[in-house]
């Protein structure tokens, strides 16, 4: 329990101090009009309360990642603590800040528009087509992983009430992606994010009340997900894949970009990206610290379950358990009507993406629905899929972890590459040593696993170590050859 409450504390100090860092580099300007003010149109483009912005924010960029993605990364032992740490307070946070702020500088432009900006009109097309394929997985997987649930609850979990929760969560998804953002996402979303974070406090209360024994750093790091069953999983690359929203997420680059057309001034950045993305972090702790009770502290047998026991499994057990009733209605909200949110804006940062490219204004319904007609379309398709292979809905899922890591890399560069033109100095250290390490784990990943191509796991510190390196090497050629701009 000390490396957690340890933890807990370098999270909130980081906000404090780093936090503050990180926004002084970037210079954020109350004076400068945002695109909510300039761009307003009533459906995309609308001001609304901070309060209101940064609870948006924080679901569309939770879902489920900081409670399933830390379950599963607790395997790995107290490295998960340290990488939730470190990951969100120098990589994660960071990584939403500058994507949030440089699209509140850009017009309230989406991921892809500044990866042009800033790497080039070839990485932006590349970027584009990467970012819509990760939001259609996205979307179909937080389509179809909620509806086995509901399945489960409301019925015998058979094809038949599987199909009725994915049609009617289709249609959702429908109506919320055309709707304006005020509407439906801004009046729901905040009480959903209420309850999110009310789990999470509740469950805090029960470890500071329970104080069980959970493994400390001083423990040792290695060696943990063998006793939890983690088989041929090294803790690099695999944890920093496993852990993605509780540390950083490529998924928050589409997302970061919706708010930065809500909030009324620039000084709200810290709070409502970097901020938001503390918060998330806090919450992967508290899952991270719970889970870690269930898999070696003799948990999992206390709520009648196993260690090889699905992160669905484990949260429905242990709030039930340590909640009771109030418990399970909030595993309930926890598991479903998270990923549902963040499936919703996945859509829609897909559409206004496409709009984006496509130069298409977004006011008419019409243009709306010319932009995500073809997207509902394609997420049907995959829908399908999943269904009709047993297997397909595993195989999106183990490609959707490595490309959400990919797209947090080519955010973190771009952001690099902004910083050294912008503000010359050392102030773009601050993303490129994330953006180093990201692409090394990413590289390492589809090297070694067998999603990729099966290289020796033996090889995985070398060729981590060697991409670290190369990359660097060609960053700073192309420092070398191009001075520092101002924009």
């Amino acid at each position: 329990m000390f490396s957690f409450l340890i933890s807990m504390v370098a999270l909130v100090l980081g906000y404090v101090v780093y936090g503050a860092f990180v926004d002084r580099v970037f210079g954020p300007d109350p004076k400068r009009k945002t695109p909510a003010i300039t761009k307003a149109d009533g459906v995309d483009y609308i001001a609304m309360p901070t309060w209101k912005v940064y609870m948006i924010q924080f679901l569309n960029i939770a879902g489920t990642g900081p409670i399933f993605g830390a379950i599963m990364g607790a395997k790995f032992g107290p490295a998960s603590y340290l990488w939730i740490v470190l990951g969100c307070i120098f990589a994660g946070a960071v990584h939403d800040y500058m994507c949030g702020m440089l699209s509140v500088r850009n017009g309230g432009v989406g991921f892809p528009e500044l990866v042009g900006k800033y790497l080039g009109q070839r990485t932006k097309t590349v970027m584009l087509v990467f970012s819509i394929i990760l939001l259609l997985l996205v979307g179909t997987v937080f389509v179809y992983s909620p509806a086995l649930i509901l399945g489960d609850i409301a019925g015998d979990g058979t094809r038949g009430s599987i199909m009725l929760w994915v049609g009617i969560i289709f249609l959702y998804y429908i109506i919320a992606t055309l709707l304006p953002i005020d509407k439906l996402i801004g009046k729901v979303y905040p009480l959903f994010a209420v309850a999110l974070l009310f789990m999470a406090v509740a469950l805090m209360v029960c470890l500071f009340t329970k104080w069980p024994s959970l493994p400390e750093f001083w423990d040792g790091l290695s060696g943990w997900s063998e006793q939890a069953g983690v088989k041929n999983q090294p803790i690099f690359p695999c944890l920093f894949i496993t852990i993605a929203c509780g540390a950083i997420s490529g998924f928050h680059a589409t997302q970061s970009p919706l708010m930065a057309r809500c909030i009324t001034n620039e000084k709200l950045g810290r709070p409502v990206f970097y901020g938001s993305m503390i918060t998330e972090g806090l919450v992967a702790l508290i899952w991270a610290a719970v889970s870690s009770w269930f898999f070696f502290d003799g948990g999992a047998a206390t709520v009648g379950s196993d260690m090889s026991a699905a992160a669905p499994t484990v949260v429905t057990k242990v709030s039930e358990a340590w909640l009771g009733l109030l418990g399970g209605i909030l595993a309930i909200l926890g598991v479903v009507a998270a990923p549902i949110t963040s499936g919703d804006t996945a859509f829609r940062s897909a559409r206004l993406i496409i709009a984006d490219f496509l130069h298409l204004e977004q006011k008419a319904i019409g243009k709306r629905l010319m932009v995500a007609v073809p997207l509902f379309v394609g997420s049907a398709f995959l829908l399908w899929y999943n269904i009709a292979d047993a297997n397909g809905f595993n195989t999106i899922w183990r490609y959707f972890g490595w490309s959400n890591q990919t797209l947090a890399a080519f955010m973190l560069w771009t952001a690099t590459i902004y910083l050294y033109k912008s503000k010359g100095s050392c102030y773009y250290l601050i993303t490129l040593l994330p953006s180093l390490f990201m692409t090394a784990v990413c590289v390492t990943f589809i090297l070694i696993d067998k999603t990729g191509f099966r290289l020796p796991q033996t090889l995985a510190p070398w060729i981590g170590i060697g991409t670290f390196v190369v990359a660097a090497v060609l960053f700073y050629i192309w420092r070398g050859k191009q001075p520092p701009v101002r924009e």
